[in-house]
């Protein structure tokens, strides 16, 4: 298995094979825990434009996501973990936009397959990567925007990789990496509301969900569902 790793939103059009498109704080973290309560799918899109059109034409679904990290007006979460950890989505189809995350996901066109990358799905991450045994593995940070690195995604790539190099890396020691990084501090800082404390803790929970986050297509759209 050749592993190749790519960063932002640039890097996600290069990416090919297997692809993990990474979005730690908080994209891809919040859409596991909407899945874990329940939803039984997620569309990932590029435009806030999208998200609402989708809602016009399916008036039930609910729309999660952000615009610079703010809850953006007129959707019904914002891109918090914390905010819907607690929150029944059973049955429920999700419409999500974010800055990075699903940026990545709508601009990755030559990948083979996408799933989502998180450390809280980690795990389950290395072993599907491992059951697939794919010849091309592509593993995109996306960071901050889609357009600057950061460490959590960086981290989380490393993090997958070494896993699949039969490495030991000090997840612990990433932890105070991202907590001392300019991404971390933000959710510690009381002048930024709209980034909780608790969406760092939440994040950061290595290996909480034993599922993979999977793109598939559903009548042109991307859909993102559950696999063991």
């Amino acid at each position: 298995m050749e592993i190749k790793r790519f960063s932002l939103i640039s890097g996600s059009r290069k990416a090919q094979g297997l692809t993990v498109v990474i979005d730690v704080f908080r994209a891809f973290t919040t859409a596991a825990y909407v899945m874990a309560n329940g939803a039984e799918r997620i569309f990932p899109v590029g435009k806030v434009e999208e998200a609402f059109e989708l809602r016009r034409l399916h008036p039930d679904w609910l729309l999660i996501g952000e615009r610079g990290g703010k809850h953006i007006e007129g959707f019904d979460y914002g891109n918090s973990p914390y905010e819907v950890s607690a929150a029944d989505f059973t049955g429920r189809t999700v419409v999500q936009t974010t800055s990075a995350g699903t940026q990545g996901v709508v601009n990755a066109q030559g990948a083979d397959e996408i799933i989502l990358g998180s450390f809280v799905t980690a795990g389950a991450i290395v072993r599907y990567i491992q059951r697939a045994s794919p010849k091309i593995l592509s593993l995109v940070a996306m960071g901050s925007v889609g357009v600057e690195p950061n460490e959590e995604d960086e981290g989380c790539a490393r993090y997958i990789e070494d896993c699949l190099r039969k490495r030991s890396p000090d997840f612990e020691e990433i932890k105070t990496r991202i907590r001392s990084s300019q991404s971390g501090v933000k959710f510690f800082d009381s002048t930024q509301p709209q980034f909780r404390e608790e969406d760092f803790h939440l994040a950061l929970e290595l290996n909480r969900f034993d599922f993979v986050l999977r793109v598939e297509k559903d009548n042109g759209l991307r859909v993102v569902k559950c696999v063991p």
